[in-house]
């Protein structure tokens, strides 16, 4: 089987928009929000260019989705020379030597899933929760804030890990399950 080395992927010129945020969630920079569901998943939103260099030989196949090759170059020790290595009946290409091999593709969807932006959604919602203190939220990462107002104390506790485990507190993890690959 065959190893990626390396992975060079450009971000997106944009990203999708997901519509029905609240005014604090939109407020909070999308291409944060994106970068943190595509490091979760194999997926991509947003078309961008990526480059892997990959050692053979054997199967390979790009680790992230979809993806549109457009050139696949060997190197012969002084220089990359286009090739066309034959499909691999697992998806992808059976490389048939050592290489090392440059792959360049495309990825990214243009269309979000329902359940991606339901995910991006709550994931914004969560994140947004921090940004403002007040008497109901308390301060972001704190690990307990009191408040006293006319002689009424109000104390608030939240584990100084909450934004850590967004993802997964968010309920936004459990949504991408289908986009991430297991290797």
């Amino acid at each position: 089987m065959a190893v990626t080395l390396k992975q060079t992927e450009t971000p997106p010129a944009s990203w999708p928009f997901v519509s029905r945020l609240s005014e604090a969630a939109l407020a909070v920079p999308q291409v944060a929000l994106w970068s943190r569901i595509e490091a979760w998943c194999s997926h991509r939103w947003g078309a961008r260019p990526v480059v892997w260099v990959v050692e053979g030989p054997g199967a390979w196949e790009p680790p992230l989705t979809p993806a549109a090759v457009s050139a696949i170059e060997k190197w012969d020790g002084a220089a990359w020379l286009a090739d066309s290595p034959p499909d691999s009946p697992y998806g992808g290409y059976d490389l048939p030597s050592e290489g090392p091999w440059r792959v360049t593709a495309t990825v990214g969807d243009t269309v979000v899933p329902e359940p991606v932006a339901e995910a991006f959604r709550r994931l914004a919602e969560y994140v947004s929760d921090g940004m403002t203190p007040s008497l109901h939220k308390g301060r972001s990462g704190a690990k307990s804030t009191s408040y006293t107002v006319d002689g009424l104390t109000v104390m608030f506790t939240r584990d100084p890990n909450w934004m850590a485990r967004a993802m997964a507190n968010s309920g936004a993890g459990d949504l991408l399950r289908p986009y991430r690959k297991v290797r």
